[in-house]
C-alpha cells in the first residue's frame, strides 16, 4: 500500500532539521515511486512530533485517584484514555503480495480470521519463524530493499505481513476534543487506517508513533486496521544482536485532549552552588492550539509536590493568545531550598501537576510528571552526579521474555529491576534501543542510572553511517529518544546508537541532541570524537589500563565488557580493583549482558529455552544470544552472585584481626552506612563456632571506620579460622526487605595447618596378591584392586560396599568445554608406561606406582605423561600423589586433574571449601569457605547452552555418600578443586540444551578432582583468562589427597 501524498508533508514535524529534510526529499524524489518500507527517506507519514508521553485527566481529583499518579507504570483509569490492548482480529501471510490489500474497508469480511493478543510478537504465537542473528542481516544486504537471500529463511518467508483489525468505542464526552492514536512500539513498518481512512505510516520499532485521528474517528463504534511489515528499510538500522521478532509488541492506546492542550514539557533542575542547597527549577511547556481560531487568554498552573506528597511550590502563568495551529512556549522557573536530591542510591521523586485553564479558570486538562532534583556533569575527567564523582556499575539489557518475546510485561520489568538492585547493579544501558516508557518510570522510582540508547544499529552494513540519505533516519531516532525520555532523572547520558561504525552522520546527530539541551551528555562507542566521553568494548584489563592513561580530559566508559556467555565473567575483580582504586578517568562499565535471550517454542514447555538455529532459522548465530548473568527464567546464578560481590559498595578489610578490629569503607556516593546493621560469624574448620550482631554504624560516603568484633580464638588452637562479616538492611527498602544481605566479606584469621602424612597406618596388616593381572590389596574390612594392564584403580570396597562404578577409577582428566574454551574434544590415546609395587604379601602399607601417557592427536599433538602413586595403609587410608607433565601440551588443555566414576548410590555430597555456588579460579570472590551439603543433582548450574559446570575451588575435604551416610571422604593435601555430577564434560557439550540433560543423565556420580583449571575469562567475545589464571607448563604439577571411609 502506497500513500498518495507529496513528499512535502512527510517530514514536516522535524522543524529543527529543515535543511536536512529538504536534502532527503530531493534524493527520495529521484529514486522514483517506491514502497515507503523500501525508502530510507520515508520513516513517518503524518506522525506527530516527538514529545513526552503522558495521560490526560479532566480534573486534579481524577488524576490523584488514578494508580498511575503514584506508580506511572501501572494501568490508568483516566476517562480520557482508552487502552487498545487485548484481542485483535489477525491475519498473517509470508509476503506482501499475499496480504489482504483492502482489509481496512468496512465491507471486508474478517469473520474467519483468528485472534491475536496485542501487544505480542506473532512468531511467539506460531506465525512465522523467530530468527536469531547477531550481525548478519536476515535478508539480502542491499539497502534499502528487502530481498530474499539464497539459503535464508526469507526465501520461504520473504517479508511477512500481519494484518490487524479491532473495533473501539469513543465516548460521547470526547466530542470536540483532539484525539490521538499512539503506538508505543511495533516491528518494523506499519500502516494505519481508522474507519477505512488512511491515517499514517511509521518506522522505528521502539519509538512512540502518534497520530492525530480527530477527523477520522466518530462517537460510538470505530474500526482500526493496522498493517505490519516484518522488514522494512528501517530494519537495516535495527540490526541488533537479538531474536528478530515482529508485530505490535508494545501498548496501543487512544486518548483525548482539548483543542488547546499541553503538547510537551521539559523539567530541568540546576543548582546555584556546590553545596546543592539551592535548586533552580525551570519548566518549559508547549501549549498547542489545534482549533481553527486563535484562543483567548488562559492560565497554566504547575504545582510541585515533594516525595511525601506535600505541596512545596506553585508556579503559574497567564497565557497570551495562542494562534490557531501553532504552539506557545511557556517558560517558568523558581528556586527551591534544600530539595531532596535524586540518585540511584536515594531516588527521591517529586511530582509536577500541570493544570491548564481557560479564560474563565475552567479546568481544561490536568497531567502529572515525576521528576527529580539532580545534576549530571563531566568535570575532572569524571562523571559527576549532584557534585559527586560516581562509578556506573552496570549491565546491558535487551527486552526479552521467554514466553512473550519482546512484548515484555511490567511484572518482568519489575523482576529485572529488583534483581539488579539486589545485585548491587546501579546502571542499565538500554541496549540497543529505547525501552518501553514504563521501564523508565521504574528506573526513576527504584533508582537505576540509565544510559538511554537510540534504536540505531547497522552492524551488518556500517557504511550507512556515512550515507547522507540515511542521516534523517539516524537523526529522527535519536531526537525521538531524547524528546520522549528527557524528564527522567534516571537518564544520565544519551547513547546515539551501537556498532554503526564511525560515520560522519553521528557528528550531525550529536549536534541535534545538543540543540535540545546543550548540557546533555552524549555517548557513542563507535566514534568517540563525536561524543562527550571515550568508550570501548571488551578490552583486557591491560588494554583498559592503557586506554585510561591516555592524555585526554574525557571520561572513559566500558559500554560493554565481561562478556557473560555461558560459564564466564572471569577476573571481574581485577577490572574493578583498577577502576575503583587506581583509574584516572574511568566511570565504570556495563556487563554484556543481563539475561540469556533463550525463548520457548510456541505450545512447548515453559522451562525449555531455545536459541539460534532451533527454529530452522537461517542465518543464525546459534547460542551467541545467551550472554546473560541470569537465565531466561531469571534465576540467581553464580555469575550474578559474583557481580553482586564485586560491585558491592561496602568494603570490608582487616585492620588488626589479632584484637578483632575490622576496617569498613563506605563506597556509596550518597548513602550513610547507618541504614545497615552488621552480622558476624567465626568459622572453625568450616563450622560456625561464634556469631553476633553489631548496631548500624554512622559512616558517611567516602569515609571509613574501624569496628571491633568481639570474637575470641584459643591461642593454642591450630585450626583454620575465618571471620565472616555481613551488612544487612536495617529496614525495608523499595527493592528488598529488612535483613537482606547487601555486602559481605570473609577474612582469614588463621591459616590452614599443613596436612600431616599418616604416622600410624592403623591396626592389622595388608595382604597383597596378584592374579590374572589384577593386583588385590586387602585389609581389615576393605579391599582395593588395580588392573596391571592399564594401571587403573578398578575397585574400592569398604565393608563390602563397592564405591567405584564399572571399574572406572582415577584417570587423567584434561577436558573442559565452556563458551570461553576452544571446546574441541579429541579422543585421547592412553598407554601404560609402567606399573610397580612392593611384592611383599603381608605389610602395614604398600605403594603402587603407575606411569601413564595420554596423547591428544588432531591438527596438533599434546603428550601428557602423568604419574600416580597410591600408598595404601592397613587402616583403610589411601594417599594419592599425582604429578602431571604438560610441557608438551600443544592443545593448551584447560584442566589438569583426575576423574573417577562412583557407585550410583553416592548421591549425597558434603565439602569444606568454597561454596555454596560453583566457583573457579578467577570467579570465586563471592564463594566463601564453609562446610556445605548438597545432592549430586543439586550441584548443577543451569546454562541455557549446556556446558561444563559445578566446579568448587580450594577444597579442604569432601565426602560422597549414600542416604545412610555410607561413603568415602577425600582430604586434600594442598591444592584441590572438585565437581560431582551425573555427566562428563563431553556429555555436557554434546547435548547442547540444558533441558536435555535428563536425557543423557548417567546413573553414576562423575567425581572430578583437579589440580587446577584455567580461569574462565571472557573469551567468547573478549579476552581470555589473565596470565595468573592460566595453566603454566611444568613437569611438576603435583597434588595429593587422601581417600578414606566416612566414620
Amino acid at each position: 500500500m502506497h500513500f498518495k501524498v507529496s513528499y512535502s508533508v512527510i517530514l514536516v514535524f522535524m522543524i529543527s532539521l529543515f535543511p536536512l529534510i529538504i536534502l532527503s526529499q530531493t534524493k527520495a524524489e529521484k529514486k522514483g515511486d517506491r514502497a515507503e518500507w523500501e525508502n530510507e527517506a520515508i520513516f513517518g507519514i503524518n506522525k506527530e512530533p516527538a514529545h513526552v508521553p503522558y495521560i490526560p485527566f479532566p480534573s486534579t481529583e481524577t488524576l490523584k485517584e488514578d494508580p498511575t499518579f503514584h506508580t506511572p507504570w501501572g494501568a490508568t483509569r483516566s476517562p480520557l484514555y482508552l487502552s487498545l490492548n487485548g484481542k485483535w482480529k489477525f491475519n498473517w501471510v509470508k509476503q506482501p503480495s499475499e496480504r489482504p490489500v483492502e482489509f481496512y474497508k468496512s465491507t471486508f469480511n474478517s469473520s474467519e480470521w483468528k485472534e491475536i493478543q496485542v501487544p505480542s510478537n506473532w512468531e511467539m504465537l506460531g506465525y512465522g519463524t523467530p530468527i536469531y542473528t547477531n550481525i548478519t542481516y536476515p535478508f539480502k544486504n542491499d539497502p534499502p530493499f528487502i530481498r530474499p537471500q539464497s539459503g535464508y529463511t526469507n526465501e520461504k518467508e520473504p517479508n511477512p505481513v500481519g494484518s490487524y483489525i479491532r473495533n473501539f468505542s469513543i465516548p460521547e464526552n470526547w466530542d470536540g476534543k483532539e484525539i490521538f492514536l499512539r503506538f508505543d512500539g511495533a516491528y518494523s513498518a506499519i500502516y494505519i487506517w481508522v474507519n477505512g481512512k488512511q491515517v499514517g505510516y511509521s518506522e522505528g520499532a521502539n519509538n512512540i508513533a502518534e497520530f492525530n485521528v480527530t477527523k477520522e474517528v466518530k462517537a460510538g463504534e470505530n474500526s482500526l486496521a493496522v498493517e505490519v511489515y516484518r522488514w522494512g528499510d528501517g530494519s537495516y538500522i535495527e540490526d541488533q544482536d537479538m531474536f528478530r521478532l515482529s508485530g505490535i509488541h508494545r501498548d496501543v492506546a487512544i486518548y483525548a485532549v482539548p483543542q488547546v492542550h499541553i503538547r510537551d514539557y521539559y523539567i530541568k533542575t540546576e543548582f546555584k552552588n556546590d553545596d546543592f542547597a539551592t535548586a533552580v527549577m525551570r519548566i518549559k511547556t508547549s501549549i498547542r492550539n489545534n482549533s481553527k481560531q486563535n484562543t483567548k487568554s488562559g492560565n497554566l498552573k504547575i504545582s510541585i509536590l515533594d516525595p511525601k506528597g506535600k505541596e512545596v511550590m506553585q508556579l503559574s502563568q497567564s497565557l497570551a493568545t495562542v494562534k490557531k495551529d501553532q504552539e506557545l512556549a511557556v517558560d517558568l522557573q523558581d528556586v527551591i531550598k534544600n530539595p531532596l536530591l535524586w540518585s540511584a542510591e536515594e531516588p527521591d521523586l517529586y511530582t509536577a501537576i500541570f493544570t491548564l485553564q481557560d479564560q474563565d479558570e475552567n479546568i481544561q486538562e490536568v497531567i502529572s510528571s515525576k521528576f527529580g532534583f539532580r545534576q549530571v556533569e563531566i568535570k575532572e575527567k569524571r562523571l559527576f552526579i549532584n557534585g559527586k564523582p560516581i562509578f556506573l556499575k552496570g549491565v546491558n539489557r535487551h527486552d526479552i521474555h521467554p514466553q512473550l518475546g519482546k512484548a515484555v510485561p511490567v511484572s518482568s520489568m519489575l523482576e529485572d529491576i529488583l534483581l539488579m538492585k539486589k545485585a548491587n547493579i546501579n546502571t542499565i544501558r538500554t541496549s540497543h534501543y529505547p525501552n518501553d516508557q514504563k521501564m523508565y518510570a521504574l528506573f526513576d522510582y527504584y533508582g537505576l542510572y540509565t544510559v538511554a540508547e537510540a534504536d540505531l544499529e547497522c552492524h551488518g552494513n556500517q557504511s550507512l553511517s556515512n550515507a547522507p540519505s540515511w542521516l534523517p533516519a539516524f537523526t529522527d531516532r535519536n531526537v525521538r529518544n531524547v524528546e520522549e525520555h528527557k524528564n527522567h532523572p534516571a537518564v544520565v547520558f544519551w547513547s546515539m546508537g551501537n556498532e554503526c561504525g564511525d560515520g560522519e552522520n553521528f557528528v550531525q546527530v550529536f549536534k541535534e541532541i545538543k540543540k535540545i539541551d546543550s548540557t546533555f551528555i552524549v555517548h557513542y562507542e563507535g566514534k568517540n570524537s563525536a561524543a562527550d566521553m571515550d568508550s570501548r568494548m571488551y578490552p583486557s584489563v591491560d588494554d583498559m589500563i592503557a586506554t585510561d592513561r591516555q592524555k585526554t580530559d574525557k571520561p572513559f566508559f566500558l559500554c560493554e565488557y565481561a562478556h557473560a556467555m555461558g560459564n564466564s565473567v572471569g577476573n571481574l575483580e581485577e577490572y574493578w580493583d583498577y577502576i575503583e582504586n587506581h583509574s584516572q578517568r574511568m566511570i565504570g562499565g556495563c556487563i554484556w549482558d543481563w539475561v540469556d535471550q533463550g525463548i520457548n517454542k510456541f505450545g512447548g514447555p515453559k522451562d525449555q529455552y531455545f536459541f539460534g538455529g532451533d527454529f530452522g532459522d537461517k542465518p543464525n548465530d546459534f547460542d551467541f544470544c545467551n550472554n546473560g548473568i541470569t537465565t531466561p527464567d531469571r534465576r540467581i546464578t553464580a555469575k550474578m552472585l559474583e557481580v553482586k560481590k564485586v560491585y558491592q559498595y561496602i568494603k570490608i578489610l582487616p585492620a588488626d584481626l589479632s584484637i578483632g578490629t575490622v576496617k569498613v569503607i563506605n563506597r556509596y556516593t550518597f548513602q550513610n552506612l547507618d541504614q545497615f546493621y552488621i552480622k558476624w560469624q567465626v568459622l572453625r574448620n568450616g563450622l560456625v563456632v561464634d556469631s553476633g550482631a553489631l548496631n548500624p554504624q554512622n559512616v558517611n560516603p567516602g569515609d571509613s571506620i574501624e569496628i571491633g568484633v568481639p570474637y575470641r580464638i584459643p591461642a593454642t588452637d591450630s585450626s583454620e579460622y575465618f571471620l565472616n562479616v555481613e551488612f544487612a538492611l536495617a529496614k525495608d527498602m523499595l527493592w528488598a526487605k529488612s535483613g537482606y544481605i547487601i555486602a559481605s566479606e570473609q577474612l582469614t584469621l588463621t591459616q590452614r595447618p599443613v596436612q600431616d602424612s599418616i604416622a600410624h597406618p592403623g591396626p592389622g596388616n595388608l595382604y597383597v596378591e596378584e592374579r590374572n593381572n589384577i593386583v588385590n590389596v586387602s585389609g581389615p574390612d576393605f579391599n582395593v584392586q588395580f588392573d596391571k594392564t592399564t594401571g587403573l584403580l578398578t575397585s574400592l570396597k569398604y565393608s563390602r560396599t563397592e564405591f567405584i562404578y564399572q571399574g572406572k577409577g582415577l584417570t587423567l582428566n584434561w577436558y573442559r568445554s565452556i563458551n570461553n574454551d576452544s571446546r574441541k574434544y579429541v579422543e585421547p590415546d592412553t598407554k601404560l608406561i609402567s606399573f610397580t609395587y612392593s611384592p611383599e604379601r603381608e605389610v602395614k602399607s604398600v605403594t603402587i606406582r603407575t606411569v601413564r601417557e595420554m596423547s591428544l592427536k588432531g591438527d596438533k599433538t599434546s603428550i601428557l605423561p602423568y604419574v600416580v602413586n597410591y600408598t595404601i595403609y592397613a587402616g583403610g587410608f589411601i594417599n594419592v600423589v599425582a604429578t602431571i607433565d604438560n610441557t608438551n601440551d600443544a592443545y593448551h588443555v584447560p584442566r589438569l586433574g583426575l576423574q573417577m566414576s562412583l557407585n550410583p548410590a553416592m548421591e549425597q555430597v558434603s565439602w569444606y571449601g568454597r561454596g555454596p555456588h560453583e566457583n573457579y579460579a578467577d570467579r570465586k570472590s563471592s564463594a566463601f569457605f564453609g562446610i556445605f551439603t548438597n545432592t549430586v543433582d543439586g550441584m548443577e548450574e543451569h546454562y541455557t547452552r549446556s556446558q561444563s559446570m559445578g566446579n568448587h575451588e580450594d577444597i579442604r575435604w569432601l565426602s560422597v555418600s549414600d542416604e545412610n551416610h555410607t561413603g568415602i571422604k577425600i582430604t586434600s593435601g594442598d591444592k584441590l578443586n572438585f565437581s560431582a555430577l551425573h555427566y562428563t564434560d563431553q556429555d555436557l557439550w554434546n547435548v547442547v540444551h540444558d533441558f536435555q540433560l535428563n536425557n543423557i543423565k548417567k546413573p553414576e556420580t562423575i567425581l572430578s578432582l583437579d589440580y587446577m583449571q584455567r580461569g574462565i575469562g571472557n573469551a567468547s567475545c573478549g579476552p581470555g583468562p589473565l596470565k595468573k589464571y592460566e595453566l603454566s607448563s611444568s613437569k611438576a604439577n603435583t597434588f595429593s589427597f587422601r581417600i578414606e571411609r566416612i566414620k
